[in-house]
């Protein structure tokens, strides 16, 4: 169910997200699409990103699926340049794009660490410097950089991920004091556990989930569309004096 709130601001505007053609990015794709927001997302997973644009026939811009490997970050730049062309000046930035691939510390090669890095971590920092340009231009802009609430919770499964989710808040604060003389706000969203298809797939068992809602204040599954209405408050101008901070989305988690 997506957010009744609307944000007038948003409509038209040019927004950006990474990883944007399923999981929490579809719902954020949809989400900011519903609100008359000009979408571009980025993702590497063709056949579900060509299914959400077909699903959102009805909005009055339909999403601009723009197919690159984060990894590679001259692909990144040009998909970046490519969302800016079709749409004008990037206002909107959303770094939602990541891979928790479970790792014992025994098996991490430095290939492994490097791969995992470049996925979770760096791709964060090279897409907003390549729409910084064109926020500085029109001097507005919100980044808000996914991170977890992983490392939060000491999570054991998964080190080289958790240290990437930290660094992602240290980058938040780096980013909006550098970019908030020019008008650009930079925050982060730590969501909880988001019960996506990958989630179910993977690792969520009837006793996991049952015990992991147990320690939530508010005592329900969270879902994809949880992180939309968020997202939607620090991209609008109601959060104008709203930088440098982390949204924790968790549902109080205890």
């Amino acid at each position: 169910m997506m957010p009744s709130a609307r944000f007038p601001d948003l409509e038209g505007a040019s927004v950006l997200i990474t990883g944007g053609g399923s999981g929490i990015g579809a719902a954020l794709t949809e989400g900011f699409a519903r609100q008359g927001a000009k979408v571009a997302f980025i993702d590497i997973a063709e056949a579900p990103s060509r299914a959400l644009v077909d699903k959102l026939f009805d909005v009055a811009h339909r999403p601009l699926f723009l197919k690159a490997d984060l990894r590679d970050i001259a692909a990144l730049r040009r998909a970046a340049a490519e969302a800016a062309a079709a749409h004008g000046p990037v206002t909107v930035l959303i770094n939602n794009a990541a891979y928790d691939q479970r790792h014992d510390i025994a098996e991490v090669t430095e290939e492994f660490w490097d791969n995992n890095q470049a996925i979770n971590l760096r791709p964060h920092f090279f897409t907003a410097q390549a729409v910084a340009d064109g926020m500085i231009a029109v001097r507005k802009g919100s980044i808000i950089n996914f991170t977890s609430t992983s490392f939060l919770i000491n999570h054991p499964d998964m080190p080289s991920y958790t240290a990437a989710k930290a660094g992602i808040v240290g980058l938040t604060k780096g980013l909006a004091g550098r970019l908030g003389p020019h008008g650009i706000r930079v925050n982060a969203v730590a969501p909880g556990w988001v019960i996506t298809e990958r989630q179910r797939e993977l690792w969520v068992t009837e006793e996991g989930l049952a015990a992991h809602v147990a320690k939530q204040c508010i005592r329900e599954v969270m879902q994809p569309n949880d992180m939309v209405g968020p997202c939607l408050f620090l991209a609008s101008d109601a959060s104008r004096m709203l930088t440098a901070q982390t949204l924790v989305v968790d549902g109080g988690y205890l």
